[in-house]
């Protein structure tokens, strides 16, 4: 820390943000299918001295489980006959972000609270639904990386992520959910054409070991996807255009390759998945 004070009090502090939001047809996280068409906004400010920066920002999902907006199957009741429709509602996610990098080296912190109380994920039982609204709608993780590009100039980059707290469990043997300590290896590769203004790139992403979170039962690539995107340069802002697709290598097969369609209970366990949409950045 002293380090870092020396070289950020002889260099000259930048404030630095970035705002804008994005319309997608689909909200996909690490290869998961999290709901419908959705809008992002995303804020995040700080600073920038040439090597080092900090940013702290906050992003939101506002969209629906079902892009269709369909009710799904609500043959699925409490105790007190109260109807759980695990398809079509509306998710409101709200994350809080950190970060800190230095020459390339970054860590951080990010975390989700889901507002309606739930989770977006696969759950094994109704009682553990229930258990889970109450006290599972915050997830919390840590994460370190590198992104070569910072020093050598080039679109690798890697990153660990490990989840500490909330949603982040795994079945026993008992059928019992203990503490799964859920993480997530992404190494990833952009690539821009700066004349024309495209961005393509590509990412893998692995669980280590067993994970509810990422639906793996061992060691697995959970992830392989692509992104290409196209930016339009205007005097107050900055348009782009992006589609992205993605596929689970972990446990594929002739039955579960299949993109979803309104009213499937399969919902967020699909393995195939895709999106395009538009965005806005100032």
């Amino acid at each position: 820390m002293l380090l870092v004070a020396a070289v950020a009090a002889k260099a000259e502090v930048e404030f630095a943000y970035t705002a804008g939001a994005e319309l997608t047809s689909a909200y996909i996280w690490r290869g998961q299918y999290n709901g419908g068409l959705s809008f992002q906004p995303d804020l995040e400010v700080g600073f920038e001295t040439g090597n080092t920066a900090f940013s702290a920002g906050v992003w939101a999902n506002i969209g629906s489980s079902d892009w269709m907006f369909r009710k799904g199957r609500p043959d699925i009741t409490t105790e007190d006959g109260e109807t759980l429709n695990p398809n079509t509602v509306f998710k409101p996610e709200l994350d809080v972000v950190l970060s800190y990098s230095f020459y390339g080296a970054n860590i951080g912190l990010n975390h989700y609270y889901y507002c309606d109380g739930s989770n977006f994920f696969s759950w094994k039982s109704v009682d553990a639904l229930l258990e889970a609204k109450e006290d599972g709608q915050t997830t919390t993780e840590v994460w370190a990386g590198y992104n070569f590009g910072d020093q050598l100039g080039i679109g690798l980059y890697i990153n660990w992520y490990t989840t500490i707290a909330g949603y982040d469990f795994v079945w026993d043997e008992d059928g019992n959910a203990k503490r799964a300590w859920s993480s997530y290896l992404e190494l990833g590769y952009d690539y821009s054409f700066e004349n024309i203004g495209l961005t393509i790139g590509a990412q893998l992403g692995i669980s280590p070991w067993a994970s509810d979170l990422y639906c793996n039962e061992k060691f697995a690539v959970t992830n392989i996807s692509a992104r290409i995107e196209k930016e339009f340069d205007f005097d107050v802002c900055t348009l782009n255009v992006f589609a992205t697709g993605s596929i689970n290598p972990d446990g594929i097969n002739k039955d579960n390759v299949y993109i979803n369609k309104a009213g499937e209970e399969k919902l967020y366990n699909q393995k195939l998945n895709g999106a395009i949409g538009v965005g806005v950045w100032f």
